[in-house]
């Protein structure tokens, strides 16, 4: 990498091979290279250009050298995150139009990690042929909040209701309107906890607004939209229009800045696709390539309020770079190049995103943000990401933290640690998260389940055993069943003997796999529990076996665990493999034995 400073101090010699390589891609975007040319050994051979290069530029480079794409950054600090793993850096401001345009003519596409920049000068170089993805139109609309309040409500997407202010009079009546509290917010300017302020009451308004630089500096209100959760959707548009969404995660955020995100989200199928919807209608009403943002408010009556969108990647998709398929950042560069998106889905059951954020001023707080890392590198599934910013400040954001794992608890617990001053992980928390539920309605079913635990130890499946009764205990078997996904169980064991009802009960309360084991009783010999079994209604499924075959049941659960778990395939295939073995060794002892040699040997 090597930086430029643009202006009088920018050396022709130094940039030669940059804009012979930028003006080559810019003649022709149809193709990789033409007949006679070198061909350039990545996956494309324009060179993307970046206005920013704060962190989100520097995880841009990150997931660009992976696939051998050059990435040029204008940034105004020399030592920019970006800086350091960029093909190229200029020193300039993203803001001034000279500047941009200089940058602009060494770069086959340009986009942004930032959205505050001179859009009119970006329409100027689209009218020139210039390749800005997304479009200009899209940054003029995302960087007004109000102007983009206007175009989303124009489009139909639900929000909370907005007013322009402009004077005492105007704040005044919106607070009537809308009562208290009252969100003020600058049109312009506005992120990580600036630009905004709470009236609680009519008398705060003067100094909120005073806050916020005064009318003049271009104000609107929001009414106060009850949430119970922020939700937020990554979206990748691709140049015909057609878009691929993220999970849709959880936001918490603190002092007004994204604090922690959880991902997925917590919510029902049902939020999930009204969310899914909104989004997808939001970013539609929008022009150009590239990945998008989308900020919700999840209200106690279930609606589904969009709160800002960003045209670019954001705080709450640095998950995506460990728990799913395609990064954010990989999908920006997809989609801005015109190549094909990936795969957005999720790798990992569940992750959990931590900024860490300036404590305090200068050493001292770079030596806190430090302390933690320390403490994040011996927790198991955590991944560190600094950003390498020369200075900290009080809840500027310098770095993050992602923990994946089997289960939102399972991450939850490890944050937990993280955050605390113990000097190691506690025992529950550090033993592997069950993957199977074994349970039964009696103490006097143990004998015959523990061969299912017994199996189960074989193939190294953690579990738990628990006692669980459908007639005795209702309550304890309600929360176990409705509970025990979230937890990371992945596949329930239920025996039960006499009427039988412990597996069908728990299926109806659970979205996992239940297979039932019908134990003998000292009447009907354990028919009664198969039929009773095999006798669910419509909707409500479960998975017979044998009686008193526990040790089929947990080998069906490990069959099962085996679709996402590659290592326990194998080993299944090994075990199926050695009971083979086992009966031709039996044969061949049996006809060098004869019967009764054989019988005898035994």
């Amino acid at each position: 990498m090597k930086s430029f400073k643009s202006g009088n101090g920018t050396s022709s010699v130094q940039l030669k091979n940059h804009i012979m390589c930028c003006q080559s891609s810019r003649e022709d975007s149809s193709s990789s290279f033409r007949e006679g040319e070198i061909s350039v050994h990545g996956v494309s051979d324009k060179v993307v250009g970046v206005l920013g290069g704060g962190q989100l530029g520097q995880m841009l480079c990150q997931a660009a050298s992976q696939m051998g794409i050059k990435v040029m950054v204008l940034d105004p600090l020399e030592n920019c995150p970006a800086s350091a793993l960029a093909y190229g850096h200029v020193v300039g401001r993203f803001d001034d139009s000279a500047e941009v345009e200089e940058f602009a003519k060494r770069c086959g596409v340009l986009t942004f990690e930032i959205e505050h920049v001179d859009v009119a000068t970006l329409e100027k170089l689209e009218q020139q042929g210039v390749d800005c993805q997304p479009k200009a139109s899209t940054i003029r609309i995302i960087q007004d909040k109000y102007l983009q309040k206007v175009h989303f409500s124009q489009h139909g997407i639900p929000m909370p209701e907005f007013r322009e202010i402009h004077d005492d009079e105007s704040a005044r009546q919106a607070g009537g309107s809308f009562g208290y509290p009252l969100m003020i917010k600058s049109k312009r300017l506005a992120y990580d906890g600036r630009g905004n302020a709470v009236a609680h009451t009519k008398e705060d308004l003067s100094s909120c607004v005073a806050a916020l630089g005064g009318y003049g500096h271009g104000l609107y209100v929001e009414k106060w939209a009850p949430f119970v959760a922020e939700l937020a959707v990554i979206v990748a548009r691709v140049r015909d229009g057609s878009l691929s969404c993220y999970p849709v995660v959880e936001t918490i955020h603190k002092d007004n800045i994204c604090h922690i995100v959880k991902a997925p989200a917590e919510i029902s199928w049902k939020i999930k696709e009204l969310a899914t919807d909104v989004v997808q209608r939001a970013v539609r009403s929008l022009d150009g390539a590239g990945v998008f943002a989308v900020e919700l408010f999840l209200t106690k009556d279930e609606q589904i309020l969009l709160n800002e969108v960003a045209p670019r990647p954001h705080n709450s998709g640095h998950q995506t770079i460990e728990s799913c398929y395609t990064s954010q950042y990989e999908q920006h560069l997809r989609a801005v190049l015109g190549l094909p998106l990936g795969n957005s889905s999720k790798k990992t059951p569940a992750a959990i995103m931590y900024n860490i954020l300036g404590e305090e001023e200068g050493e001292q707080g770079f030596a806190l943000a430090h302390q933690l890392i320390g403490r994040a590198l011996n927790v198991p599934g955590a991944s560190v990401h600094w950003y390498n910013k020369p200075e900290i400040r009080k809840q500027r954001k310098m770095g993050h933290i992602t923990i994946v794992g089997p289960s939102m608890v399972n991450v939850e617990n490890k944050l937990k640690f993280l955050l605390s001053k113990e000097d190691k992980i506690a025992d529950g928390q550090n033993q592997a998260t069950p993957l199977v539920g074994i349970i039964m309605g009696s103490d006097s079913d143990l004998p015959i389940m523990k061969e299912a635990a017994k199996v189960l130890d074989i193939f190294g499946v953690p579990y738990e055993v628990r006692i669980v009764s459908a007639h005795r205990t209702p309550e304890l078997m309600n929360v176990y069943a409705k509970s025990a996904h979230k937890r990371g169980i992945q596949v329930i064991i239920a025996g039960a003997g006499g009427a039988a009802h412990l597996p069908g009960m728990v299926a109806s309360e659970t979205p996992l796999p239940v297979i039932a084991v019908p134990i003998r009783g000292s009447q009907l010999g354990g028919v009664d529990s198969v039929l009773s079994m095999l006798q669910m209604p419509r909707g409500i499924p479960t998975a017979t076996v044998g009686i008193n075959n526990a040790e089929n049941a947990a080998l069906l659960a490990v069959r099962t665990l085996a679709i996402l778990y590659p290592d326990m395939q194998a080993r299944m295939i090994q075990y199926q493999q050695d009971m083979t073995d086992d009966v031709l060794r039996k044969g061949d002892k049996l006809m060098d034995l004869g019967w009764e040699g054989y019988l005898d040997s035994r």
